[in-house]
């Protein structure tokens, strides 16, 4: 499945990466396609894929496309994959991620009169500094208070009367139960919460919703696609709705790389058509989304993809079976009883048996067996499940690990 494609827009893409970069240039010289081989939509399966090790093993300087001299800002992902990548913004880089910040702002139903507290990482994060800008953009108030120090959160919400707040999921839960323990949500104005950058689902979202008395609206990004906000859900809450005419999308197999139709998940691959600094050919994400086929009801001309369901490098296969924490938390959203955090330890004993154990937090016991019973027939997999104490899983300021594979792989 591929969103629709200008060939001259991609073709133009092309030459300033061939003409700016030596390192892209040599890329597409060894796969034999350059810009004047782009004529038609089915030319873009000529171009060869880019790989988030490429951008991390190449120099910031070396793969930009543009020189330094015109370079205004770095940012670097979080690591939590391996070693940070870096990427280099232009000023009109700068311009075109606010303008899509601004926009996911619109979408979410911010306005002038809202006061916006952005509870997530500034310095090379990308993430607090786009996020300001966008909310600045817009004319609402930014309240930058940054991630961690509950403490000083609480009392900006209280203060300020924040009514939206900005932060991953992880840590919109752990201030949601803050809010909740203390008895605090008449005292808050919050009416909407943003979250992403990391993958979420239904059962989170419940909790948030019901603790803070708010709507929330997933947000789409990586620090390579500019950073967070080149997606969010409408007010609908059907699917996130990405800035297409900023990037191509395509969704792959990701074990045969080529296209699957729409509805079907697969790999988003993105290829920046604007992107001056740190541009992307055929990007592999590793996100595993699909493309809904039809337009949105709420009347956006943009596509759609469904909500993020996991990572393909992060898949795991216990006894031949692969399995995403996304199928966890779809089971959890569907049930009472137990909370929304999890984590998932992956273990093999000393005659080589794999087994996954899975543990939550339950207000019921009696919900664990219903919980085991729901995962097997989900995931076609015998598993363990443990329950907790309320509040006994961590909680995180930025991304909650939930995977642990103890295996000597």
């Amino acid at each position: 499945m591929t969103t629709p494609m200008d060939p001259a827009a991609l073709r133009a893409m092309l030459e300033r990466v061939t003409s700016g970069s030596d390192y892209l240039r040599g890329k597409l010289d060894r796969a034999g396609v350059g810009p004047k081989d782009i004529a038609e939509p089915g030319d873009l399966a000529r171009l060869p894929f880019t790989t988030k090790e490429e951008i991390r093993e190449t120099p910031v300087l070396e793969y930009s496309a543009v020189p330094a001299e015109r370079i205004v800002r770095v940012h670097a992902s979080s690591g939590t994959t391996g070693r940070r990548t870096i990427c280099a913004y232009t000023a009109q880089d700068v311009e075109d991620w606010t303008e899509m910040v601004t926009r996911c702002l619109r979408y979410a139903g911010v306005s002038t009169e809202d006061r916006v507290q952005i509870a997530v990482g500034y310095g090379m994060w990308a993430a607090g500094a786009g996020f300001q800008t966008g909310v600045e953009r817009l004319g609402a108030m930014a309240v930058p208070t940054g991630p961690g120090n509950t403490e000083m959160q609480v009392e900006m919400l209280r203060e300020l009367g924040s009514t939206v707040l900005w932060a991953t999921s992880s840590f919109t839960v752990l201030l949601a139960e803050l809010v909740a323990a203390r008895d605090l949500r008449s005292e808050l104005a919050l009416r909407i919460a943003i979250t992403g950058s990391e993958r979420w689902g239904e059962a989170t979202r419940a909790r948030i919703e019901s603790l803070l008395g708010v709507r929330t609206f997933d947000l789409y990004g990586l620090t390579e696609l500019w950073g967070g906000g080149v997606g969010v859900e409408c007010d609908r809450h059907d699917g996130i709705h990405l800035w297409t005419d900023h990037f191509h999308l395509e969704v792959i197999d990701p074990d045969t790389l080529e296209p699957v139709p729409a509805g079907t998940p697969g790999e988003l691959v993105v290829t920046t058509l604007h992107k001056e600094a740190t541009p992307l050919i055929r990007y592999r994400t590793r996100d595993l989304s699909y493309v809904y086929a039809d337009p949105c009801p709420c009347g956006s001309p943009y596509p759609r993809i469904g909500r993020i369901q996991g990572r393909s490098d992060d898949q795991i296969k216990v006894r031949g079976v692969i399995f995403l924490p996304m199928q966890v938390d779809t089971v959890l959203g569907e049930m009472t009883g137990v909370g929304p955090e999890f984590q998932a330890h992956v273990d093999r004993d000393a005659d080589g048996r794999d087994s996954l154990t899975i543990r939550v937090e339950a207000d019921d016991r009696g919900a664990v067996g219903e919980l085991e019973r729901r995962l097997r027939e989900r995931i076609g997999l015998r598993i363990t499940v443990q329950s907790v104490d309320p509040g006994t899983l961590p909680r995180s300021e930025r991304k909650t690990q939930r995977v642990f594979d103890h295996r000597i792989l």
